[in-house]
C-alpha cells in the first residue's frame, strides 16, 4: 500500500460524502459554510464518478454556500453563516435543512452548531454537522451525517415495533447504483414481511426516519460503512445492529435473508417462503442463459477492485452463484487493522474461492499484485496464460484491462463511462441484472 499518497483517489473528503448524503435525503437541504470551490469539486465529482448523476434539487453548483472570503477567516464566520442560513430558509423549500462545515470553518473555530441552536429555537426543521475534509474520506462524512441525525432528528421512542427495520450502509453517489441497491435490499427484506425505512430511497420520508427509533433491529449492510453510526444509534436509542455484506446475488441474499430472519426470530415457514421464492425466480430466470454459457466458454478468470462494499460482495457472487474464478481481490480503501481482519474474514467464508485479498490505495499497483499472484510465462499464450480474463472495478480499471487483455465493467466509484439512474445489483432479481452486464461486456462487437 502507499504509505505517503493515495493515486488517483476514489472518493472526495468527508464534506463532499455527507454533501451527497443530505442531498439523497427526502426533503434535505445541505448548507455548506465553506469557501466557494467546495461545492464545485463535489460537483465535478459527481459527475466524473457517479456515473453522471449530479444535479437535482440544491444539488451540484445549486447547493446553498456561505461561500467564505479573506474576511471571514481572519474575523470569523458565524454572522456570514447566520445570513446564509436565514436567506436559504426564505428562499429554498425544504423538509430539513443540514449545516456542513469545512476545512476552513474547523480550522477557524466557527460554532455553527450554536449559530444551528437559534434557528431550532425560532422552529426551523435543520441541523449540523461538523465535516471538515480533514476528518477523513467521504464515506466518513457519511457515517458523521448519520450520526448527527440520530442525534438531533431523529424522535427518542423507547417502544419499538415488532417488524420495523432501519437500514443503511450504501453510502449515496459514492455507490453509483445507490437508488437500485437500496431498492433491492427493501425488496429482500419485504419479502420477510418487514416494515422498512432505509432514509434515502424514493419510498423513504423524514416523518418515518424521525420515528426511526421504533425500529427493533437496525441492519447495516456493510462491514465498514456506518458501523460507527449503528453503535452511536445503539447507544442513544437502544436498538441493536447486525452487520452484513452486502447481499448481492442467490447465495449473499439467501444467507443475508436467513441472517435477519435469525434475529429477528422471524417464523421458518415464511423465511422459507422467501428463500424459495427469490431462489426460484433467479434459476429459472438464468436457465435459458445456461446453453450459450457452457457451449461459448463463458467462464473467466476475475480480477475484482473496489471499495470495502464491492471488493468481497463481488468476489463471492463470482466464485459461488456464476461459477467463475476470482483470483485476485483488491480492497482501495483506507481501512485499519479490524476494519482490514473484518474483510479478510468475511472473504475467507466464501465457498469455492482461493482469492487473494489485497488492501491496496494505489490502483497503478494492481497489475504487479495480480503478476506476483499468477506469475505468467513471457512470451506464452496458452501455458499458465492468465486468460481469459475479466476486470470488475471503477472506470480506473480500463487500463488494466487492457494491459491484461480483458473485458471490463465499472460498477465502483468511479464511474464514468456508465449513465445509472436506478440500476442496482443487490437482491435476486438484480443479481440477474448483474449476470446481464457481464455476460454482455464479453460479447459486445460479436
Amino acid at each position: 500500500m502507499s504509505a505517503h499518497f493515495i493515486e488517483r483517489p476514489r472518493y472526495t473528503c468527508s464534506l463532499g460524502g455527507a454533501t451527497f448524503a443530505v442531498n439523497a435525503l427526502p426533503g434535505g437541504i445541505p448548507i455548506l459554510h465553506a469557501p466557494a470551490g467546495c461545492a464545485g469539486s463535489f460537483a465535478w465529482a459527481q459527475n466524473g464518478g457517479s456515473a453522471l448523476q449530479v444535479g437535482g434539487n440544491c444539488g451540484s453548483l445549486s447547493i446553498p454556500s456561505s461561500n467564505l472570503q479573506e474576511n471571514e477567516v481572519v474575523f470569523g464566520g458565524d454572522a456570514r453563516l447566520r445570513q446564509q442560513v436565514k436567506n436559504t430558509l426564505d428562499v429554498v423549500d425544504g423538509g430539513l435543512y443540514v449545516v456542513l462545515t469545512s476545512c476552513v470553518t474547523e480550522i477557524v473555530g466557527d460554532d455553527i452548531l450554536s449559530v444551528v441552536k437559534d434557528f431550532r429555537a425560532e422552529g426551523a426543521s435543520i441541523i449540523g454537522a461538523k465535516t471538515g475534509g480533514f476528518k477523513g474520506n467521504a464515506y466518513h462524512g457519511y457515517d458523521i451525517l448519520l450520526q448527527a441525525l440520530f442525534k438531533d432528528f431523529i424522535e427518542a421512542r423507547k417502544p419499538k415495533r415488532r417488524g420495523s427495520v432501519n437500514v443503511w450502509g450504501i453510502a449515496p453517489y459514492l455507490d453509483p447504483f445507490w437508488r437500485g441497491n437500496l431498492l433491492g435490499v427493501r425488496r429482500l427484506l419485504q419479502s420477510l414481511g418487514l416494515q422498512v425505512n432505509s432514509f434515502f430511497a424514493g419510498e423513504d420520508s423524514l416523518e418515518a426516519i424521525r420515528a426511526s427509533a421504533e425500529a427493533e433491529l437496525n441492519i447495516v449492510v456493510s462491514d465498514v460503512y456506518g458501523i460507527d453510526a449503528a453503535v452511536a444509534f445503539e447507544e442513544r436509542h437502544g436498538t441493536p445492529f447486525l452487520a452484513t455484506s452486502l447481499p448481492i446475488g442467490p447465495s449473499a441474499s439467501s444467507a443475508f435473508l436467513t441472517a435477519v430472519a435469525e434475529r429477528l426470530g422471524t417464523a421458518e415457514t415464511v423465511l422459507d417462503a422467501a428463500l424459495h421464492e427469490g431462489n426460484r425466480t433467479y434459476y429459472k430466470t438464468l436457465e435459458a442463459l445456461t446453453d450459450c454459457y457452457q457451449d461459448m466458454d463463458l467462464q473467466r478468470y476475475a480480477v475484482v477492485v473496489g471499495d470495502a462494499n464491492y471488493a468481497v460482495a463481488l468476489t463471492r457472487f463470482l466464485a459461488e452463484d456464476l461459477g467463475w474464478l476470482p483470483e485476485l481481490t483488491v480492497c482501495t480503501d483506507q481501512l485499519d487493522g479490524e476494519e482490514q481482519a473484518r474483510l479478510t474474514a468475511r472473504l475467507d467464508q466464501v465457498k469455492n474461492v482461493a482469492a487473494n485479498l489485497v488492501f491496496e490505495t494505489d490502483g497503478s499497483e494492481v497489475i504487479g499484485h495480480l503478476n506476483r499472484r499468477w506469475p505468467r510465462s513471457q512470451g506464452q499464450r496458452y501455458y499458465n496464460a492468465f486468460s481469459p480474463a475479466f476486470v470488475l472495478g471503477s472506470s480506473f480499471e480500463r487500463e488494466l484491462a487492457q494491459a491484461i487483455g480483458a473485458p471490463h465493467l465499472s460498477i465502483s466509484f468511479p464511474v464514468a463511462n456508465r449513465a445509472i439512474l436506478n440500476r442496482g445489483y443487490t437482491g435476486f432479481g438484480n443479481g440477474l441484472t448483474l449476470v446481464e452486464d457481464l455476460l454482455s461486456a464479453i460479447v459486445n462487437g460479436r
